[in-house]
């Protein structure tokens, strides 16, 4: 039997998990687990400069692993501040074990200093959450927390821990075992037989992929079941890595930003195979018009999602690659010259908008040059605005998990700190982050835990000086009133990122591929700055609440 207190007991507990890196920031109130991290061998900490940041790096390091990651804030302003983070992982699905320091038990409820009710706060936001209210109780919680935030449908959980609780000293026997997480749901025999009979009788049929394809590891054999049964693949924006971008039954990301002749397609459809995908309002625009006249199987691992927003013909509940397995072998073969055909001519008469060749004139041939010029090991994350939208429309995805993006929240300052996260976790892949002058700035501090570190981090920056697709939507829908949506200051990110300790490629000063290339063999930080301008949108738009065959832009590649 030995004796550990509340603190000694948490980090052996991770160490038990496998955890290798954690990201954070002390406080008073989570003082006594630093100090007892300070002790670990096996866990390198990364002290971020704000909360937020710290989640974000952890988002990264999950999302690129698949496997759950930690973070650590205090409580009050700390709690508070990591809760974007912890959001943007709920709506994401991306497993992450979030450590808060809390006030004394004795004090919880008496307004005492830095204290808020992270418990409470954090319920509509994790999957499930913790207070804990004895050392005794962490032997179970922590385990309970890795198998939560893995099992199923994977998600964030918060575990809060008052500083008394941290110091409270107990006798242990044995840890328990690391947690694993949860066998999924055994697939049922006749969904599959119904689901293969559906695929092969249907004449017009569209796969519809999503981020939890991506999660189950599912796309080789995604891949696979798309060509034997020929038919054309369509993605939500977490799921574009999903299928390699030139795959000849690639037809893009569907929903407000997807090409013209992708939403006509899917308006053509006759049976919608939906996988790992929530049907939100940003893929299927006004819902109760969303191909009226498909049938849709919907796979998912989580059965709260199956006929949420829209009434499926079949609803299969279990592990996307499980039910892709037992699918494929019961799917025929069949050419489907004339779906196929249809769909070439839809492309023809509506060409696509994004590019087919790279090159300076446009951030979409900017965005593509980069993806050819970079290794297709590459990771990429994006932050959110007109840049987030470019990417998913050009770079040359070829599979995996390449892709991490807030789908969901759709969070500004995601980018960045995702980007130290991932390369920290795979410090063998070049990490390459797509911002906007509006995103850069809500997580710049980070740029300091970038060097610190020396990630292989590639910012490139497009600097148009307002809210890209703020500005946007004020010129289409407000009669041009772009109010607040632009930066009348013209910062220097040359000069802030060379004083962050950042190397620096100015495409506003020289610009060439062979300039590019330098700054993406570039080891460690490295700036690309790209001034574009305000007029450049992104186009096709499907407006705000409409049904996707509204759209505008997108009638000619122009």
């Amino acid at each position: 039997m030995r004796e550990m207190t509340g603190a000694e007991c948490t980090v052996r507990l991770l160490e038990r998990q496998g955890i290798t890196i954690i990201s954070g920031i002390p406080g008073g109130a989570n003082l006594p687990l630093y100090d007892a991290l300070s002790r670990s061998k096996q866990i390198k900490h990364i002290l971020a400069r704000h909360e937020q940041g710290a989640g974000f790096i952890a988002q990264g390091m999950a999302r690129t692993t698949g496997k759950p990651a930690v973070c650590l804030a205090t409580s009050g302003p700390g709690a508070t501040n990591i809760v974007t983070a912890i959001a943007d992982a709920k709506l994401d699905s991306v497993p992450l074990v979030c450590i808060t320091g809390q006030v004394p038990t004795p004090l919880i409820g008496t307004d005492a200093f830095q204290e808020v009710d992270t418990y409470g706060m954090s319920i509509p936001i994790t999957k499930h959450n913790f207070l804990v209210r004895s050392a005794q109780e962490l032997l179970t919680v922590i385990p309970e927390a890795f198998r939560l935030a893995a099992s199923g449908r994977p998600g964030p959980v918060l575990v809060d821990i008052p500083r008394d609780v941290q110091l409270e000293h107990i006798a242990v026997d044995d840890l328990p075992a690391p947690a694993v997480a949860d066998a999924p749901p055994v697939v049922s025999d006749t969904d599959i037989a119904t689901a293969a009979e559906m695929i092969n009788r249907a004449a017009r049929p569209v796969l519809w992929v999503g981020g939890g394809v991506v999660a189950a590891q599912a796309d080789a054999i995604c891949k696979n079941l798309a060509e034997t049964a020929s038919m054309p693949v369509t993605m939500t924006l977490m799921g574009l890595s999903v299928i390699p971008r030139d795959h000849e039954l690639n037809i893009g990301m569907l929903g407000m930003h997807a090409e013209r002749y992708t939403n006509m397609a899917m308006e053509g459809c006759d049976l919608i195979v939906a996988a790992g995908v929530r049907f939100d309002d940003r893929a299927t625009g006004k819902v109760n018009e969303f191909c009226p006249n498909a049938k849709v199987i919907h796979i998912d691992i989580d059965h709260c999602e199956l006929d949420k927003l829209r009434s499926v013909s079949l609803g299969i509940l279990g592990d996307i690659h499980d039910v892709f397995s037992k699918l494929l072998p019961k799917i025929e073969t069949k050419p489907r010259k004339e779906w196929i055909g249809y769909i070439s001519a839809l492309k023809s008469a509506f060409p696509p908008h994004s590019p087919s060749e790279s090159g300076f004139e446009s951030p979409q041939k900017f965005i593509r040059l980069v993806g050819e010029l970079s290794d297709n090991s590459t990771i990429v994350t994006t932050d959110v605005g007109k840049h987030q939208m470019w990417t998913a429309q050009s770079y040359p995805f070829t599979g995996g998990r390449q892709w991490l993006t807030s789908g969901g929240l759709g969070t500004m300052g995601f980018g960045l700190p995702v980007a130290i996260g991932a390369a920290l976790a795979a410090p063998d892949k070049k990490v390459i982050c797509f911002s906007g002058d509006g995103s850069i700035l809500m997580n710049m501090q980070e740029l300091a835990t970038a060097v610190e570190h020396n990630v292989d981090v590639t910012v490139v920056l497009f600097n148009n000086q307002c809210l890209g697709l703020v500005h946007q939507q004020q010129e289409l829908f407000f009669e041009g009133n772009c109010f607040s949506s632009e930066y009348p200051i013209a910062l220097d990110y040359v000069a802030i990122l060379r004083g962050f300790g950042w190397h620096v490629c100015d495409l506003a000063e020289n610009c060439s591929e062979e300039i590019v290339k330098q700054a993406l063999a570039t080891e460690g930080p490295c700036l690309i700055h790209m001034p574009v301008s305000r007029e450049e949108k992104v186009l096709p738009m499907v407006p705000p609440g409409a049904a996707n065959r509204v759209m505008i832009g997108g009638d000619t590649n122009g």
